[in-house]
C-alpha cells in the first residue's frame, strides 16, 4: 500500500500541493484526476521521491519513505512512468529494455515478459526509440518499468497523445496486471473514461487540493465529469 498523508510539496517557496491525502491499495488502481495545472504530476514526483515534501509523509508498505531517494524506492518496488513517453531516443527498442534489465538477474526472462505484454514492440526491436510512434514509445516506457517487476506502478498520463487502439491496449495490460494480483497502480489521467474503467478508487485534485473522492467504475463516469465541470 502507498499512502500520501497530508502532503505539502512544491517548487522554491511556493506550494503546489496543499495537504493532499491519497491511498493506493496493494492491488488495484487508484486514479488521480484533474485539469492541467492542478498539481497531479507534482504529487507523483513527491510519491516517487523526485520532490521532497515540506510536510506530511509518504508511506510504502508500512515504511516511511519520505526521506528516501528515488533509487531506494525503486528497490522497494516502486516504478514510475513519467509523462511524455520517455526513453533513450538514440538507443534501439531492445537496447532500451536491456539498459533496465542489466540491473536485474534473468535479463532475457524479464525482457521476454515485457514483450509478451506489448507484442507490437517485437516488430521494432532494432528501431531507434526516437523514431517510434507516440504509442510505441509509451508502450516501451511501460515495458521498461515492468522489467523491474514492481509492486506499485505509478503512471502519469499514459494515454496522452495516443491513438484509441493503443489506449485500449494499454488499458487491457493494466487490467491484466491487476487481475494477476500483487500490483497496485497510481494513475494520473485526464481521459476520464479510461481512468474510471480501470480505477477502483478516484481522487479529484483542484488547485493542489483533493476536493472529491469515491469509487471508480463505469457507473461513476458521469458523476466525475460533473464534478470536474463545477
Amino acid at each position: 500500500m502507498l499512502e500520501l498523508k497530508d502532503v505539502h510539496v512544491g517548487y522554491g517557496r511556493s506550494d503546489v500541493i496543499h495537504g493532499a491525502t491519497i491511498t493506493v491499495a496493494s492491488e488495484g488502481v487508484s486514479a488521480v484526476l484533474g485539469h492541467n495545472g492542478a498539481g497531479k504530476t507534482t504529487l507523483l514526483r513527491a510519491a516517487v521521491g523526485l520532490l521532497r515534501p515540506r510536510s506530511g509523509s509518504i508511506v510504502f508498505d508500512g515504511e516511511d519513505v519520505t526521506s528516501l531517494r528515488p533509487s531506494a524506492r525503486v528497490a522497494r518496488g516502486l516504478a514510475y512512468v513519467p509523462q511524455g513517453q520517455q526513453s533513450f531516443g538514440q538507443l534501439s527498442t531492445m537496447e532500451n529494455l536491456q539498459v533496465i534489465a542489466d540491473g536485474y538477474g534473468a535479463r532475457k526472462e524479464r525482457i521476454a515478459e515485457a514483450l509478451d505484454r506489448f507484442p507490437a514492440l517485437t516488430e521494432v526491436l532494432d528501431r531507434q526509440a526516437g523514431l517510434l510512434s507516440g504509442g510505441q514509445r509509451q508502450q516501451l516506457a511501460i515495458a521498461r518499468a515492468l522489467i523491474t517487476r514492481p509492486r506499485m506502478l505509478i503512471l502519469d498520463e499514459p494515454t496522452e497523445g495516443i491513438q484509441p487502439s493503443v489506449v485500449a491496449e494499454i488499458e487491457r495490460n493494466i487490467l491484466g496486471l491487476i487481475g494477476e494480483g500483487g500490483l497496485g497502480v497510481l494513475l494520473v489521467e485526464q481521459h476520464i473514461g479510461f481512468a474510471m474503467e480501470s480505477a477502483g478508487v478516484y481522487y479529484i485534485i483542484e488547485s493542489g487540493r483533493v476536493t472529491a473522492s469515491g469509487a471508480g467504475g463505469k457507473d461513476s463516469v458521469a458523476e466525475v465529469r460533473e464534478r470536474m465541470t463545477i
